[in-house]
């Protein structure tokens, strides 16, 4: 899952998803490519290492961590389907392997292909189970199912794993938010801010909370807040939502 060459772990941001790269000691005349696709990989250079771990593959077809890194690259290039292909082709050769499992159930979590992103996780976690993303990233399916209890069951596994982590904490938030419990929704607001200040959409979180305790002033202060730190881009949907919201509590 997040065993690197070089001891790197990559993030995909959109999500917060955690991406890995499988390592691997491969034969003489697929290791230079090999490595040479690590590296392209690790510096951000998606398209590179899929041209990189495929001259690998052709020089040694049965090469795990070069379908499994060749995956992540995909993922990194948005090709999911590709991806998973690759992640099959991994499951072939070693059909335990928690890092195929793993990336995989990635892959069709952002195709929204959730009930197989679902026993991805579960499967993996069964080869991996003290691996915190798994159960972080398992959250999130079922956060995006809207089965926020379920979610909230793996948050907590992944924090027992992980403690204070702001992304699990940020997203626990948002499913108790859902769940109508604004009191622990946000108390793991501010001790995502309390951990991390610049976390923008903590500040959404917190505002939403604070709202549903009706504290309608400090939640109007968190959604500006969030209004002047926000990414213009990813945070596109929750700006507008903010916008509204302040519109609404003004108007009260």
């Amino acid at each position: 899952m997040r065993k690197v060459f070089s001891g790197i772990i990559l993030t995909l941001a959109a999500l917060g998803l955690l991406l890995g790269i499988a390592s691997a000691t491969p034969e003489p005349d697929a290791k230079e490519p090999f490595e040479q696709g690590v590296a392209a990989l690790t510096e951000g250079n998606p398209t590179l290492a899929v041209e990189k771990f495929t001259a690998a593959l052709k020089n040694n077809p049965k090469l795990l961590e070069a379908y499994i890194n060749r995956g992540i690259a995909e993922m990194n290039l948005s090709l999911w389907a590709d991806a998973v292909g690759d992640f099959d082709q991994a499951l072939e050769l070693s059909p335990n392997s928690p890092e195929a499992l793993y990336n995989r159930g990635l892959a069709y979590s952002r195709q929204e292909v959730f009930d197989k992103a679902l026993a991805d996780y579960t499967q993996a976690a069964k080869f991996a189970p003290k691996d915190w993303q798994i159960y972080y990233n398992r959250g999130n399916t079922y956060l995006d199912m809207k089965k926020a209890p379920e979610a909230l069951k793996d948050y907590n596994r992944a924090l027992k794993l992980q403690p204070r982590a702001p992304e699990i904490l940020h997203n626990r938030s948002l499913a108790y938010l859902a769940v109508e419990k604004p009191q622990p929704a946000l108390a793991d607001a501010l001790e995502v801010l309390e951990l991390n200040p610049n976390y923008a959409r903590a500040y959404y979180s917190k505002a939403q909370a604070l709202e549903k305790l009706g504290n309608k002033y400090e939640a109007l202060a968190a959604y500006r807040h969030f209004l002047k730190t926000a990414n213009p881009d990813a945070d596109a949907h929750l700006l507008q939502k903010t916008l509204d919201r302040i519109k609404a509590l003004e108007g009260k």
